[in-house]
C-alpha cells in the first residue's frame, strides 16, 4: 500500500511535534492512532525514518498494546474482557457469541466496517462481570441470550442514520 502525500505529512507532522520529547514513540502513536484509527507498517517505517526509533521496536510496542491495531477498526469497536472475573463468569462465551454472530474473529473488522471485536485483558469493571464496552459504552453482566441485541441495538442506530 502505497500512502497518499498528504497523509505522510501529516505522520512527519505529528513526528515533528513531539521530536523535544526524550520518549516520543507512544506520544507519537497515540496521536497517529487518533488520526487514522490504525497504524499500517508504512506509517511505521516513516515514524523509524523520523525519530530514529527501529522498526522492529515500533512494531513491538504497536502489536503490545491492544489500544494500537495494525489494522482498520469498525466504527464501533466491541471489546469483550476476558480477564480472570469476566472469564470466570462465561466472558469468552460472550466473546464467542460475538464472534459467532458478526462472522469475524477476534481482532477483525466486520466486511460492511461496522464492527471490530477484540479481546480485552481487564475492563476495570470486575463487580460487573462479563463486562462488554462499545465506544465506551459498559455493558454489565453480559448473557449470551443479550449479544444479539446489542449487536441490532447498533444496526438499528446505523439504520435510522441512513435513513435521516
Amino acid at each position: 500500500m502505497q500512502l497518499r502525500k498528504e497523509a505522510v505529512e501529516v505522520v512527519v507532522q505529528i513526528c515533528d511535534r513531539y521530536k523535544d520529547e526524550p520518549s516520543p514513540l507512544m506520544l507519537i502513536l497515540s496521536d497517529v492512532q487518533k488520526e487514522y484509527g490504525y497504524i499500517p507498517m508504512e506509517v511505521q517505517q516513516i515514524i523509524s525514518a523520523k525519530t530514529g526509533i527501529p522498526v522492529s521496536e515500533i512494531y513491538g510496542v504497536v502489536t503490545f498494546y491492544n489500544f494500537f491495531s495494525l489494522e482498520p477498526k469498525g466504527k464501533y469497536v466491541i471489546g469483550v474482557c476476558v480477564g480472570t472475573a469476566c472469564y470466570v463468569k462465561g466472558g469468552q462465551n460472550v466473546l464467542d457469541k460475538f464472534a459467532e454472530l458478526l462472522k469475524i474473529k477476534p481482532g477483525q473488522t466486520t466486511e460492511d466496517g461496522l464492527f471490530s471485536i477484540d479481546n480485552v485483558r481487564c475492563l476495570g469493571a470486575c463487580g460487573i462481570a462479563p463486562a462488554v464496552s462499545i465506544n465506551g459504552k459498559v455493558y454489565p453482566k453480559v448473557e449470551l441470550s443479550k449479544v444479539g441485541s446489542i449487536i441490532q441495538e447498533y444496526r438499528t442506530i446505523e439504520q435510522k442514520a441512513m435513513e435521516a
